[in-house]
């Protein structure tokens, strides 16, 4: 089976969110395609099984199975178009946990049609500003609120974002997937400014998610009062996604880098 390496969210190598892509030549046991990721040991690894009319697509981190992702969803578009297993300007159908995908290609770049997933306001949880090093009312929070799978927390400027040190043993135990923490920002190419956490899926930051976006757009896009904004996603890696609000939908759209291609030898059984 064919494996690759993509770092997604970015135009260039070593940058964005590296993820793996596993060609499937048919179908695979879900605990075989745990052991793979753990092996991997990226924040997600994707695999492709092919379908009629395009392919089944399921997610895992080191840990566990997840419902959605984004920037390994991008990492596989840009696989199935570098292979030549799409064709230039077809569109890709993914069956996944979250329904239909599809990812087109936009220019250099991959538009995904993603689920919207907004965020109703809920209060603050104590435990998690407090993990996070938020801490009220010095630094407390502008709005938080919950999606279906994470917390989000709003603060007040990008610098409280950028100066988060998480307690990433205590945020484990907070629940759900994962905290989106954002702030309006000052950069010149983009809108808005975010970090992810999820230690609670074995990972402690995702560099830059794709998935997080379907929540931020929403908020963004109704603070801002547009329909189209791009996202800064302010990891050590740091990547880019633009984000377009369709009704129900976010269109995600970035770029993406093969980095390493490989064979996996140790088959499905």
């Amino acid at each position: 089976m064919r494996i690759f390496q993509v770092d997604a969210f970015t135009g260039s190598a070593f940058g964005g969110n590296p993820a793996a892509v596993c060609l499937l030549p048919g179908p695979a046991e879900p605990a075989w395609m745990q052991r793979v990721a753990a092996e991997m040991n990226l924040s997600e690894t994707a695999f492709l099984e092919p379908r009629d009319g395009g392919y089944g697509l399921r997610w895992f981190t080191p840990a566990v199975e997840v419902a959605l992702c984004g920037h390994a969803t991008l990492a596989s578009g840009h696989v199935l178009y570098e292979t030549g297993l799409a064709r230039p300007g077809e569109a890709i159908r993914f069956d996944s946990a979250s329904g239909t995908l599809t990812a087109r290609q936009d220019g250099p770049a991959i538009a995904l049609d993603f689920p919207a997933t907004p965020a109703r306001e809920a209060g603050p949880p104590p435990d998690v500003l407090a993990a996070l090093g938020v801490i009220p009312p010095v630094t407390g929070p502008a709005w938080t609120g919950r999606s279906r799978d994470d917390l989000l927390i709003v603060l007040a400027a990008e610098e409280e974002v950028t100066a988060l040190a998480p307690d990433f043993g205590k945020l484990a135990a907070a629940g759900g997937r994962g905290i989106i923490v954002t702030a309006p920002t000052s950069r010149s190419d983009a809108d808005f400014v975010s970090r992810f956490f999820a230690p609670a899926v074995g990972v402690a930051e995702d560099p830059v998610t794709g998935s997080a976006h379907c929540t931020l757009a929403p908020y963004w896009c109704g603070r801002l009062g547009r329909a189209a904004l791009t996202g800064y996603q302010a990891s050590a890696r740091g990547g880019t996604v633009r984000v377009r609000l369709a009704g129900d939908r976010v269109i995600l759209t970035g770029q993406a880098v093969t980095v390493l291609t490989g064979e996996l030898t140790a088959a499905a059984l």
